[in-house]
Order: C-alpha cells, then structure tokens, then sequence
C-alpha cells in the first residue's frame, strides 16, 4: 500500500465549463486521474446584440453580462487548472467563486489546488464554504480533515475524517484504506492507542501492509504519542518490529507472532511497553496468557502504572486478589484520581473482604467515569454483597441496558 503526499499528482472533480455537474463523482485528493470532461464555452457576441439593447431593460442585461463575466472567468479557471498553472488557476477560481459564492464546484476544486499547493489553512477555509452549502458532503469532509492534519488541528481532524467517512468518502476501497490509515495515526497521536490499533487490524484482516503502516503500528503498541513523520531514524527498526509482531498477530498467525515477539525482546530488551503491549494482545486468550507480560513489563520499566493496573487486574481475574491487593494499594496511590486505579482497588477490597472499603473505591470510581461498565458490574456484586438488593438490582438492570448499548467492559485506557 503506497500512501500518497500532498505533492503528488490526483484528480480532480469532474465538471463541465462552469462548474456544471458532468454526472461523475468527486475524487480525493489522492485518487489517481482517471479521465477529464472538461467542454470548453466559446462566448460569440454578434454586432446584432447592440441593436437589441433598447428592447431590453438595462438591469436584465447587467444580469447578463455578469452570467456571462461568471462563465468566462470559470472556464479560464478549469483552463488553468488543466494545464498545471495553478497559482493562476486559484486565482481566477478565487474571482469566479466572488461572483458566484454559491457554486460548489468551485469551492472544491479551489480547496484542492490550495490542498495540492500545501496551503492548508486556505484549503480548510475553501472546504468549509463547500461544506456550508452541503454539510454531508463526505470527500469534502475527508479532506478537509487531512489539511487539519496538516495544520495541527489534530482533535477536529479526527472529527472531520470520521465524519467523511460516515457520509461516504470511503466507498471506494482505496480511499478507505487511506482515510482509515489517517484515523489510525490522529488516534494514536492524540494517545487513544487501543482505538487506534483496533483501526488498525482492518489492515491486517485485508492483508493490506505497507513499511510505513508496521511503523504507525508500532507507534500504537509502544503507546508513543507521535504522527509517523515525526519518527526518527534511530526509532526505526524498534517501531517496524513491534509493527511487524502485531501486524502477523492481528492476522491470526499466532506461532509466527509469538516467534516475531521474541525476536523483539532479544533485540530490545529494555523497549518499553513492548512486553506491556504483547500483554493486551494475549488477554484475548484470558489472564493467565496476559499476566506474565504485565509482570516482564515491570520488571523492565517498574514506574509503569499502565502495566502495574493490567497485572493487578489479570490477578484479580484469575481470583488472586490477594497478589493483586499491593499492586493495587500502588496505582491507586500514584494515580487517585484516575477510574481504573479507584476500580482495581476497590475490587480487590471487595474480594479480599473488605466490603465496605470496596464499595468506597468503586463509588469514587463511578464518579470520575459513570459509563464504565467493569465499574457497575463490581458495584452490583459489593451491594449484593453488603445487603443492599434494592442497590445491586438496580445496577445489574443498568448493566444489562449498557451491555445491550453496547458499553464497552475495559480497564485499560
């Protein structure tokens, strides 16, 4: 899979002389051109016009003659476009759309010469006069979320990718690939790893690799908050393996994954959240296959409250809550304010036999993410355990609603 850059060279919209809707779809910025409809106007102005100006009020032909101004200058503007002048293809589009600020053709093919030119503010700017005027328009959506990309505006990036992709903008596999691999890398660089590497198994179920996806893959699994741009020579080879490891696990090969994972610790043995990562990946398989990894991981980077929060709870799973009770009393030391730390803590209270204590935590935990199903479900099991029915009742009819909504059940960020 070849990702393109701004600098390439991609379609564009397909349209006739002034903006007039050939019937084509538009195309992403990084779709290859496949044809050109572009039906040249020749403006004729006979001598017999002049005799008719007297039988026409003077305001109908000054619509004329700006109807007929808008076509010449949006036409120059396609002509210019065609033949790669682009600074003066913005230019003449920029003064066409003066004329006609509603015309949507040329609000995108303004937004994609300023795209193509990396003026990525003016692109956002153009796509959102677009978008004023279509809101549900998917390839302007996708694409103005790859100029905010650009521009840093990671948060609406993410927004605007997503939303191009629910309007449409992938329907074509290549362009889904594409908007799906810059999801991926805003997810990761906004330090939402598990989402980011869930996006990422689609690859891996298509069989879709790339050099470029094992590294924004490894970026995900070692939990580093960068774009793959910004990566180093010297990261290089630890992000391709940890990509390569992951990418053959997410693929169902899991004796080539465990063979790829062990290669990697031999050859990074102190690379941090490697074994921490590996770890997440085998919960699918339960805790005993886990907790062995989160244990590697302390041993290796022991201030990782990330790994010490996944070992206790691996503990408390396969009911060892008393091996999980220090890790536990830790993370939620360091961290008080986090859920998953007053979550762990208060089950293992709970399991050790200390109800009420239990119940504290988990109240606590409530508090700081009222939608964390692991949170209601141990809440449940502590009022049933205390003797408040009415209380526990209540919180399993709450489970049952969020399990239907499809809540997710996670500890891990």
């Amino acid at each position: 899979m070849q990702f393109c850059t701004p600098n390439e060279q991609h379609a564009w919209p397909h349209e006739c002389g002034a903006g007039r809707d050939c019937g084509q779809p538009l195309c992403l910025p990084f779709v290859v051109r496949s044809c050109q409809h572009i039906r040249k106007r020749m403006i004729h102005v006979s001598a017999s016009l002049f005799l008719l100006l007297a039988f026409f009020p003077f305001d109908n032909l000054a619509a004329q003659n700006s109807s007929s101004s808008f076509e010449q200058v949006a036409t120059a503007a396609a002509a210019a476009r065609d033949a790669n002048d682009v600074p003066r293809a913005i230019e003449l589009y920029t003064r066409a759309l003066r004329l006609d600020p509603k015309w949507q053709d040329g609000w995108w093919s303004l937004g994609m010469l300023q795209y193509e030119s990396e003026a990525y503010p003016a692109a956002t700017d153009a796509l959102s006069q677009l978008l004023a005027l279509q809101p549900n328009a998917g390839e302007a959506l996708a694409v103005r979320g790859l100029c905010e990309l650009e521009t840093g505006d990671y948060p609406q990036a993410l927004a605007d990718i997503r939303k191009g992709l629910a309007f449409g903008a992938a329907d074509d596999a290549s362009h889904g690939e594409i908007l799906l691999y810059h999801e991926a890398i805003l997810l990761t660089r906004l330090g939402r790893f598990s989402e980011a590497l869930k996006v990422y198994s689609t690859f891996a179920e298509h069989k879709v690799s790339s050099p470029e996806l094992l590294v924004a893959i490894g970026l995900a699994g070692l939990r580093i908050p960068l774009l793959p741009k910004d990566v180093t020579a010297d990261q290089q080879a630890l992000l391709t393996a940890v990509g390569d490891a992951t990418f053959k696990f997410m693929e169902g090969d899991q004796m080539a994954a465990q063979r790829a994972f062990n290669d990697l610790f031999q050859r990074f043995p102190t690379a941090r959240n490697a074994h921490f990562h590996y770890g997440n990946l085998l919960l699918a398989f339960g805790p005993e296959a886990a907790a062995p990894q989160f244990q590697k991981e302390l041993e290796v980077a022991p201030d990782n409250a990330d790994a010490r929060i996944m070992f206790a709870w691996s503990l408390i799973m396969q009911n060892r809550p008393d091996e999980a009770l220090p890790y536990a009393k830790r993370v939620a030391q360091e961290e008080p304010e986090r859920a998953a730390s007053q979550l762990i803590l208060g089950r293992t209270l709970l399991d050790t036999g200390n109800t009420a204590a239990g119940i504290e935590h988990l109240q606590h935990a409530l508090k700081l993410q009222p939608d964390n199903l692991e949170v209601h479900i141990a809440l449940a099991k502590a009022y049933s355990k205390s003797g408040r029915d009415d209380d526990a009742r209540g919180e399993r009819a709450l489970c049952l609603r969020m399990t239907q909504k499809g809540a997710a059940s996670l500890v891990h960020p």
